[in-house]
């Protein structure tokens, strides 16, 4: 068992190497040191969810990895990332936000690596989960996120 103090050590970490992540991901123009430190703050996060979150942390962590792949333009470690938060979110019966975004990832990867037939099966996949998200702007957000993913 992990000490606590420990534990919110880590989840001080997993935050702040999440946000600086997305701030990343959200800029448009990145120099290639802002590229190299968007990859390494999204496995940073995924590591410190791991000894501080639960499930849902480690998809969502997986999730960003795997958009941090698809936005480089890397298919192998982005399908990686995509099939791992499937897996944690399927295995643990995640729902709402994350199912659909679980397959959003498999998608977008599946896109980037010139599968459009997998890409297909997982947009469907995606936007059926999309339609149960119960919050109005979660549910909004995830429409406007698929819309941006096209063939390869």
């Amino acid at each position: 068992m992990i000490d606590q103090n420990i534990k919110e050590t880590h989840r001080k970490f997993a935050v702040e190497a999440f946000n600086q992540t997305w701030d990343l991901i959200e800029k448009t123009d990145r120099s290639q040191e802002e590229i190299d430190r968007m990859i390494n703050t999204a496995h940073a996060s995924r590591y410190h969810w791991e000894f501080a979150g639960e499930a849902v942390h480690i998809a969502r962590g997986e999730w960003q990895i795997s958009r941090v792949y698809a936005i480089l333009k890397r298919p192998e470690p982005s399908l990686y990332h995509a099939k791992r938060c499937l897996e944690v979110t399927l295995k643990n019966n995640l729902q709402d936000f994350d199912l659909a975004f679980a397959y959003e990832a498999m998608a977008r990867a599946s896109s980037i690596g010139g599968n459009d037939i997998a890409m297909n099966k997982f947009i469907a996949l995606a936007e059926k989960a999309g339609e149960l998200i119960s919050d109005q702007g979660d549910k909004e957000y995830f429409f406007s996120e698929i819309r941006t993913i096209s063939p390869g």
